[in-house]
């Protein structure tokens, strides 16, 4: 009579156990989504800019397919050695500074990886901030989710989320 009564409460805890782990595992997949979703509008809501390094000239620092965020500061508030992001003939570039000329109102740069500094210097109007924070693999992933097939995954992503709430919910009330 006891074992049969283990066998019965363990039952008990079974049928409580599934839908719960259901309902939290769909759960984390829609906020999952939702939260990659929210990551390339936040430069909307915020003075800050969000980048996918695409070169590999500030290596090892920052590797090829990082997300960088870059905070906007004025020129002459830069100092030697931080990395900045700035425009060049069409495209944000990502390097340290070597020497900020404000008497001239330019930076001299270098990305990590180059054995010489930039051939040209950088005037302050070209700048577009200060790198204050850089995601390994994150600008690749977030680049792939751009693309078809990325955007089919993450509709495939929520619909299993809601499906497992709903499994959830058939559970709990069988």
């Amino acid at each position: 009579m006891r074992k049969r009564d283990l066998t019965s409460q363990n039952k008990k805890q079974g049928r409580k156990l599934l839908p719960a782990l259901c309902s939290v595992a769909g759960t984390v997949l829609i906020l999952a989504v939702i939260a990659v979703l929210i990551i390339p509008s936040l430069p909307k809501f915020t003075d800050y800019e969000i980048f996918n390094v695409i070169s590999g000239s500030m290596e090892p620092k920052i590797p090829v397919g990082s997300l960088i965020i870059v905070e906007p500061r004025e020129a002459s508030r830069v100092e030697e050695g931080e990395v900045i992001a700035f425009m060049s003939n069409g495209s944000v570039i990502t390097h340290r500074v070597v020497e900020n000329l404000s008497f001239e109102g330019e930076f001299v740069t270098k990305g990590d990886a180059n054995l010489q500094e930039d051939m040209g210097n950088v005037p302050y109007d070209h700048l577009i901030g200060v790198v204050i924070r850089h995601y390994k693999y994150l600008g690749d992933i977030l680049q792939y989710l751009t693309t078809t097939a990325g955007k089919i995954y993450l509709l495939l992503v929520v619909g299993c989320g809601i499906m497992l709430n709903m499994i959830a919910g058939r559970l709990r009330n069988s």
